[in-house]
């Protein structure tokens, strides 16, 4: 159901939003960007007369831990709402309810962390009926932890059989995945980087045969190279990955998927950026070597490979973009994706902590169609896997 078709009205909303940002010593928001996420979610609610409370997990605290109190999001959260927010220092019972019972419409409040009790993860359902008497309606928009069966993004949505609904967010993200995965605009590209195959095998697996290009970079690459016979140097490699990587190169060629390798490397004699650098062809790593970033042969290809797409999938990093050195394949991704998406009209989605880290860094996250918020849970749907925070919504 989409937020638009629930009675709003003079009901309180519980809504399940990922706020688990970072903070600093002195317990201030150093990145709002989780919590800005959710404020269309949360203005829609009021602008229909209804009122909202918030809750969510932050951190990963064993029992009670101010350190992990949710209330220090509080300035931030009233700052990009622009009305007060109350607060309960608890999420379920006597607590809670003293603040949730007694909202009007347009007003605000928001549950002290889900994880300060251990049931919220081992999705107890008495704890998950707890919370549900804080709302009248339930709202999942938080598709960080949508892949969590816990008490608050799965079991919860039992006590709302009728009154449920996806966030703002949530629908977004799900619509974006449906575009890539299930009705994409051919040819469909999808680039899988970073650095363990291991981390993205079922990925990869997944997307053969459904993707017409599959560009493989980043350290992940040089396991591919090795296990056709390649030297890499120093290279990082997962040896016991050989089979498999053999394995996805027979596979996608026998399902008529273009799998693209690296070609060139730009190679250094130590891990830092003002290391001595050169570039070689990525089968021919001398020893002592390693490879930090793709070649300008390879930047080419993988950006023409974009260019003539009409659906891109973006996941994981061409090298150690955290360098400025070895960050320029990364770049000419992300470059060549704000450009088809401009010029072609194409539908770009990127996903994955490091390719949006990347994406941000460079300034471009405006210029592509979608940026995901959920690192696992994007992971996890790529992998072709029902995300239980979702299906909860849909049974």
């Amino acid at each position: 159901m989409n937020l638009t078709e629930l009675d709003l009205e003079g009901r309180r909303a519980l809504i399940r939003v990922d706020f688990n940002v970072p903070l600093n010593e002195a317990g201030e928001v150093t990145d709002d960007t989780r919590i800005r996420a959710a404020i269309p979610t949360i203005q829609t609610v009021l602008k229909e007369g209804g009122s909202v409370v918030l809750m969510s997990h932050l951190g990963r605290p064993k029992g009670v831990a101010p350190e992990f109190s949710l209330k220090q999001v509080l300035p931030t959260l009233e700052r990009l709402l622009g009305v007060k927010v109350h607060f309960a220092s608890d999420c379920v019972g006597d607590t809670a309810l003293d603040v949730t019972q007694n909202l009007q419409p347009g007003e605000v409040a928001l549950l002290e962390n889900l994880r300060f009790h251990p049931e919220e993860k081992a999705g107890d359902e008495f704890f998950a009926g707890q919370l549900a008497e804080n709302g009248d309606v339930y709202i999942n928009d938080a598709f960080g932890t949508a892949h969590r069966a816990h008490a608050s993004t799965a079991v919860i949505a039992r006590f709302f059989p009728e009154d449920k609904a996806f966030g703002l967010l949530l629908a977004g993200e799900v619509d974006a995945l449906k575009r890539v995965l299930e009705a994409p605009v051919k040819p469909l590209t999808a680039i899988i980087g970073g650095a363990k195959v291991s981390s993205k095998l079922g990925i990869i697996e997944h997307l053969i045969g459904r993707v017409d290009r599959l560009i493989i970079g980043g350290g992940m690459a040089y396991t591919f190279v090795q296990a056709q016979g390649g030297s890499i140097g120093n290279s990082l490699v997962e040896e016991e990955l050989h089979g498999q990587a053999v394995s996805i190169l027979e596979k996608a060629a026998a399902a008529g998927t273009e799998l693209l390798l690296p070609t060139d490397t730009v190679a250094t004699d130590a891990f830092a950026n003002d290391a001595a650098q050169q570039v070689v062809p990525t089968n021919a790593i001398p020893d002592g070597w390693m490879g930090l970033d793709i070649g300008p042969e390879t930047r080419k290809a993988f950006a023409d490979a974009v260019l003539t797409s009409r659906t891109v999938l973006w996941n994981g990093p061409m090298g150690v973009f955290e360098m400025p050195n070895f960050a320029v394949g990364t770049r000419t991704i992300a470059e060549a994706l704000a450009r088809v998406t401009a010029e072609e009209e194409a539908f770009t989605l990127i996903g994955g902590g490091d390719s949006v880290a990347a994406i941000n860094l460079l300034g471009l996250a405006d210029q592509v169609s979608y940026v995901s918020t959920g690192g696992g849970a994007m992971l996890e749907s790529l992998e072709g896997k029902v995300l239980p925070g979702i299906q909860a919504i849909l049974d």
